[in-house]
């Protein structure tokens, strides 16, 4: 007689490990919503209870090993789930104290360069660099990324953090 943990039915067909595996290398159409979750999970083993021989039942030690394996797979999922919301809770911090720290950037003289990149008519680049400075009017953080507003010459600029080369009077 099979066993009947290395056996699966899919659409009326039950296979065994081995010819299933392969019918599944064969269909390489396999779609992402295909992985099973906890609840197909906990499906499949009341029907592997509901299914087996009750006159060869199956070992108490390989339903608890299965329900240990769900169990540790739950606390696993868990435990990603909070350190997904812990992430988003520390980068939250991280911007908060970013923006404190900006702001008191906020009507201080600072100098930035600024870097563009064009081609010449050969297409070598060439790389232009540019001077500004001015007064900072506020301060912005765009898709994490952190930047000033300033002002120079009439004009107001975004300017990234990584551009700043001064803050306060120059020397």
């Amino acid at each position: 007689m099979a066993n009947p943990l290395n056996t699966i039915t899919v659409d009326g067909v039950t296979y065994d490990a081995a010819s299933y595996a392969a019918s599944q290398a064969a269909n390489k159409t396999t779609k992402a919503n295909d992985a099973l979750g906890k609840d197909a999970f906990l499906t499949l083993l009341v029907t592997q209870m509901q299914n087996q021989d009750p006159l060869d039942p199956q070992d108490n030690g390989e339903y608890l090993a299965q329900l240990a394996q769900f169990s540790s797979l739950e606390q696993m999922t868990n435990v990603a789930d909070n350190l997904s919301s812990l992430s988003s809770i520390v980068s939250n911090i991280d911007t908060s104290v970013l923006v404190g720290q900006l702001s008191s950037m906020i009507g201080q003289d600072v100098k930035w360069t600024t870097e563009t990149a064009s081609a010449d008519e050969n297409g070598n680049k060439i790389v232009n660099t540019a001077s500004y400075e001015g007064k900072v009017k506020g301060v912005s953080i765009s898709d994490g990324a952190p930047s000033i507003i300033a002002e120079a010459d009439g004009k107001t600029y975004q300017v990234p953090i990584s551009e700043v080369t001064r803050v306060g009077e120059g020397v």
